[in-house]
């Protein structure tokens, strides 16, 4: 293990503190700039599913010919084992960038890469398949993954389900986050919300990821990222009970007639630091 994949792992750099990430299709780089002005906390080049056959090598020229592909811009590649995986991962480490392994189920798949990239691309595996929830701590265990992210549609048709079921996904959703709590990486981001001309559905959606422990959603187009932004942000309530706890200092025992002890101190700690809006793709 390098010195430079231990810094990715403990900081995380911008993909630990993204709320809202915008997918655009790497196939239309007409869209890229307008993407990383979107107000997005991190903009994801897909080279995956979002391009046909025929337009993937295309689609990896016009990512790497793009002056913002860098640190703040992830690059889905396409999964190892597929024919452009190896092309789409030199083109993601050329320019240093976060990479989102789709398929996740092999950590030593994500080990692999890791070592190839000489541990300068962070990594977001997207776990979508039943292999990869149960192998969730593994993959994030994983040295050099900074943030795991839940494939909501692709799992569902792996299980037979509706990919907004929130009912159905509530098992494999709860086993990212528990994944990553028992691996010390920071909590998961959420899949998206497929409806994008319903509002409702995206902020039941965001409210319902953020009551299980995540932290941010996959977003596929530009008008989900304020409502994902501020769903995951602190509410008023949340920060004046943060700042009443803190405020009361360590030593005192009770705040409003509630206990505080260690981990409630820890809590409104966390609470005021997630209040800080990440900052944005360029």
């Amino acid at each position: 293990m390098t010195p430079r994949i231990n810094d990715l792992r403990e900081a995380g750099g911008p993909v630990a503190a993204a709320r809202a990430l915008l997918f655009v299709p790497g196939h239309r780089p007409d869209r890229f700039d307008k993407a990383a002005r979107s107000g997005a906390d991190l903009v994801i080049v897909d080279l995956e599913d979002a391009v046909a056959a025929d337009d993937k090598e295309q689609a990896r020229q016009a990512a790497a010919d793009w002056p913002g592909l860098g640190d703040r811009t992830v690059v889905r590649v396409n999964a190892p084992g597929t024919p452009w995986f190896e092309a789409d991962l030199r083109t993601a480490a050329d320019h240093g960038c976060p990479v989102m392994v789709p398929k996740a189920e092999e950590p030593a798949a994500l080990t692999d890469i890791v070592v190839r990239t000489a541990g300068r691309c962070p990594l977001i595996p997207l776990i979508e398949t039943a292999l990869g929830v149960e192998r969730a701590y593994d993959l994030c265990s994983v040295p050099g993954v900074v943030r795991a992210a839940f494939g909501n549609v692709d799992l569902a048709a792996g299980l037979g389900t509706a990919h907004d079921d929130t009912l159905a996904l509530a098992h494999a959703r709860s086993r990212l986050v528990l994944a990553s709590a028992a691996a010390g990486i920071r909590p998961p981001v959420d899949g998206v919300t497929t409806a994008v001309r319903d509002p409702q559905a995206l902020v039941a959606d965001t409210a319902h990821a953020r009551r299980l422990g995540y932290a941010g959603k996959l977003c596929i187009h530009p008008a989900q990222i304020g409502p994902v932004t501020d769903g995951f942000a602190p509410s008023e309530s949340e920060l004046r009970w943060a700042r009443a706890v803190l405020g009361a200092g360590e030593a005192v025992t009770t705040v409003d007639g509630h206990m505080v002890d260690k981990p409630v101190l820890e809590r409104a700690r966390n609470i005021l630091a997630r209040a800080a809006k990440p900052h944005t793709a360029p």
